[in-house]
């Protein structure tokens, strides 16, 4: 018999300890993943009955029940992004492509170690079929730790280009070397840029779009030229203020999102400078609030409710089938002129 606490019910890492196998596999064996060699399989299979170990999971399996629930999970720090635009749209195609399933969905937020490891073991309790993550910074781990679980798992972009978990992402650096060349085209010359918080890997997209397209026409980028930003308006009005104390020269900007474009035109706004005749202001994502500044805002179009749809169809998919191989989807983006450029 195997090493049990007195009294407790055995642990997903006893019957690991147990079949001598990591704790990984004894989910993917529970959760029916392919890809286990049979006798792993049957080790775990006889350390699960040696101990007696019945995971919410496995008894709903057993059961032939789901939880009819996806959870949405957003795994930005900072609380007060949550107003931006980007996040209630997301959620709002997210919810429009389950809306003809009877999957249920659930809303979550994830920022600390404590949180990821409390999540993953509720969601491989089996309160949950699938997971869709967005707002992913460089480094955080919890995509690894669901996959690890067995748990169907699709990501709103990616941590790097090297990314192995299934993600759909829009054509980032290739919204944005349209939106510099048009800028160009139009006879500006030197051209700004308000970047995303840099330790995201869409933000180093973004920029590099911004620096090939300048490079290509033959453009010194200036080092006073380019600003961080978080993606909130006011991150873009207070960048848009140093680019303007840097190089009073500036006759355009690129702004990584829309917030921070409409950020940057209330600081040109402040300082006296017109948009679009002294300044062009160019954001992406293409938001109710593009159509709404002053001017209306010239932006890149993601095709957020194309992404909503696609992750949904892709999670589904992994729900049903468990595919051997990770998807990637790349979308087109959109040019969408108005009057900032």
């Amino acid at each position: 018999m195997g090493k049990q606490r007195p009294g407790a019910a055995p642990t997903l890492e006893e019957v690991a300890a147990l079949a001598g196998v990591g704790r990984g596999t004894v989910s993917r064996v529970i959760n029916n993943v392919a890809g286990v060699k049979d006798s792993t399989r049957r080790a775990v299979q006889r350390a699960v009955a040696e101990l007696g170990y019945v995971p919410n999971l496995a008894a709903r399996s057993l059961a032939g029940r789901r939880a009819d629930a996806v959870a949405l999970v957003m795994t930005e720090p900072d609380w007060r992004k949550f107003g931006e635009p980007f996040f209630s749209e997301t959620i709002r195609s997210v919810g429009d492509a389950l809306a003809d399933t009877k999957m249920q969905l659930l809303l979550t937020q994830v920022r600390t170690d404590v949180e990821r490891r409390r999540f993953v073991e509720y969601a491989r309790g089996g309160r949950v079929d699938g997971v869709l993550l967005m707002s992913l910074h460089a480094d955080d781990p919890l995509p690894d730790m669901l996959a690890d679980a067995g748990l169907p798992t699709v990501m709103l972009g990616r941590r790097s280009g090297d990314e192995s978990i299934t993600y759909v992402d829009a054509d980032n650096a290739g919204g944005v070397r349209d939106a510099v060349d048009h800028l160009l085209s139009s006879g500006r010359s030197a051209v700004a840029t308000i970047t995303g918080p840099l330790d995201m890997y869409v933000a180093q997209c973004r920029l590099r779009g911004y620096r090939e397209a300048l490079e290509r026409a033959g453009i010194d980028i200036r080092p006073s030229w380019i600003v961080e930003g978080d993606f909130t308006e006011q991150s873009g009005r207070a960048a848009m203020a140093e680019i303007i104390a840097r190089d009073p020269g500036v006759d355009a900007v690129f702004a990584a999102s829309d917030s921070m474009a409409a950020g940057a035109l209330n600081a040109l706004r402040a300082v006296g400078r017109r948009v679009p005749q002294d300044v062009a202001v160019i954001g992406f994502d293409d938001f109710l609030l593009a159509q709404h500044t002053d001017p209306r805002l010239t932006t890149v179009r993601q095709p957020i409710e194309e992404i909503g749809r696609t992750m949904v169809r892709l999670l589904l998919e992994e729900m049903e089938d468990s595919p051997v191989a990770w998807r990637h989807v790349i979308l087109r983006t959109e040019l969408v002129l108005r009057d900032s450029a």
